[in-house]
């Protein structure tokens, strides 16, 4: 565990940056403070590189803007109704804040902007205590008044003040919450927790965008399964992704079925190791995918005679589903569409296990997914949760025999560009015809030759379509 003495050597060693001594200098020889605040400090006790460098000064954002404008290569001040100004110095972007003393209107999370002047308030108004320290520049002073440092060591989540303030100012809170305790592997303070659960209705005036945002941060964690659980346990899922908790299906003494909302969460965890062998990195669609690929079940389920249960089509019912929740997140039209089709063709494989398939077979599978079969690869193994280790094997080889197969057809047929012989003006041409549904017909009708045979050469296409046009 991080001792005090190496969490504040740390911080030392990982601050010692020119550019912050730099910007230090710079705003204190102008009569104006400045400081390391939030995250790259936290990270930065951590022993970890933060992905941003957020400052806090005392000075407004027009002072800001004219300090940084002679050594900055590049400013921006789309955050500078909010006091924040973004510059690049030294080939690094930093963001510079004048010190806040919001205040919040209850009905909405957007705060009344009002400027502070001095660091501990900008402190107070953080969403957690390890958010709540800061490093005064240039002098390189810690500064913790919630015990922020405490905190960190003992891997604790918790409010500078008290959580019912905190989360009534900014709901959005109790998901960052969850979305901390998958990114640093810590546990929510009880209170804080309680205070999640009694005012979790809170979210429902947080926008579907910022939701959105918070969900995607969550999934690309190394770990997303303690945040998911935190918004499951807390309630927040039934609210900002209902179909999550719907996966909690209860079973009786009569018919069984194994825990869908726990196999879930393994299939993330899979998925997520799945990807680099499919040279996908921290890939969205594939986690949300595998967040998403079974919560058709609940609408399917269905106890039949003996003690199963079943659950046919929610793969269908499940496409559905995902791009209603996807829709009303505000996800992009790209995102719903790739996470749909991987939810649709989930199963698709396992028929495969029981029986190998004829070769327009594997290439109808290559030509549903589109350009999601690396990830649809990914998706099928990691579904693959069973204890039982001669099944899991079975299923392993399958599915390797699958994409040997799909790698050799590809090799013998250019299998990623699946089209007939005859493109649409060479099929107008052949049956001398205009622009319409039957062109369309004629395709599909080729596609399926295509599918089944392979390549069968522009002559014969060409014979075939003229059998076919004769009997339409």
């Amino acid at each position: 565990m991080l001792t005090v003495a190496q969490a504040l050597a740390n911080l030392q060693e990982n601050t010692d940056h020119p550019l912050f001594i730099k910007l230090g200098n710079l705003f204190e020889n102008a009569g104006f403070e400045l400081s390391l605040v939030g995250g790259p400090v936290r990270d930065a006790i951590l022993g970890r590189k933060a992905p941003d460098l957020d400052f806090t000064t005392s000075a407004d954002p027009d002072q800001i803007i004219a300090l940084l404008k002679p050594i900055s290569s590049g400013l921006w001040d789309i955050g500078r109704a909010f006091g924040t100004i973004a510059a690049k110095v030294d080939d690094e972007q930093v963001e510079i804040t004048s010190y806040r003393a919001d205040s919040y209107d209850k009905e909405s999370r957007k705060p009344t902007v009002e400027f502070g002047d001095n660091l501990e308030d900008d402190l107070i108004r953080r969403d957690f205590t390890v958010n709540a320290m800061a490093l005064r520049l240039p002098s390189k002073i810690f500064v913790d008044p919630h015990q922020g440092l405490r905190d960190l060591i003992g891997q604790t989540l918790q409010t500078p003040t008290k959580p019912e303030i905190s989360f009534s100012d900014d709901p959005l809170r109790m998901m960052r919450a969850a979305r901390f305790a998958s990114q640093l592997g810590f546990e929510i303070e009880p209170e804080t927790f309680e205070a999640m659960v009694s005012m979790k209705d809170r979210i429902k005036i947080i926008s579907a965008e910022r939701v959105r945002d918070e969900i995607t941060k969550l999934l690309l964690s190394d770990d997303p399964k303690p945040g998911l659980e935190v918004l499951v346990d807390s309630g927040i899922a039934e609210i900002v992704l209902p179909e999550l908790p719907a996966l909690k299906l209860e079973s009786d003494e009569h018919h069984h079925h194994k825990d869908v909302y726990q196999h879930t969460l393994t299939v993330i965890a899979q998925a997520i190791d799945y990807e680099k062998d499919y040279g996908l990195e921290k890939d969205l669609v594939l986690r949300i995918a595998a967040l998403m690929h079974d919560i058709g079940k609940p609408a399917t389920r269905r106890l039949e005679p003996g003690g199963a249960v079943s659950f046919y089509h929610h793969d269908v019912v499940g496409a559905k589903l995902a791009k209603k929740r996807l829709t009303e997140l505000r996800f992009d039209n790209d995102t719903i569409k790739a996470v749909a089709r991987l939810v649709e063709l989930h199963l698709r494989f396992f028929g495969y296990s029981d029986q190998q398939w004829s070769d327009s077979a594997v290439r109808r599978y290559v030509r549903d997914a589109e350009d999601q079969l690396l990830r649809l690869h990914a998706l099928t193994r990691a579904d693959v949760t069973t204890r039982n280790k001669r099944k899991a094997d079975r299923l392993s080889h399958a599915y390797d025999d699958l994409e040997h197969r799909i790698a050799e057809l590809s090799a013998q047929e250019e299998l990623d560009s699946m089209r007939p012989e005859l493109d649409g003006a060479q099929i107008m041409e052949i049956l001398d015809i205009k622009p319409g549904k039957d062109v369309g017909d004629a395709y599909k009708f080729l596609l399926e030759i295509r599918l089944d045979e392979g390549s069968i050469g522009f002559d014969e296409a060409k014979k075939r379509l003229l059998q076919w046009w004769s009997t339409r």
